[in-house]
């Protein structure tokens, strides 16, 4: 099976991204996100997990802006 890519992005009011579209038209909750990334469903992103405990989703470093998750399409 082909790894997904995400495409668009949902956010709340505050700007922060709640739910991603996949290459397949899946919509995804952030949690969800998170383990799908860590079974290598995902690629083009990475889980960061900082010591205070929080965690969250980046795109891999690749020196482009155009597939940083913040710049995706909203859905």
């Amino acid at each position: 099976m082909a790894k997904e890519r995400f495409t668009a992005v949902r956010k709340d009011d505050n700007g922060k991204i709640q739910m991603f579209q996949t290459s397949s038209g899946r919509e995804v909750p952030y949690e969800e996100a998170i383990k799908e990334i860590d079974d290598e469903m995902i690629e083009g992103v990475n889980v960061v997990r900082e010591e205070d405990g929080e965690t969250y989703i980046r795109s891999n470093p690749d020196n482009r802006r155009d597939n940083n998750l913040d710049g995706l399409p909203i859905f």
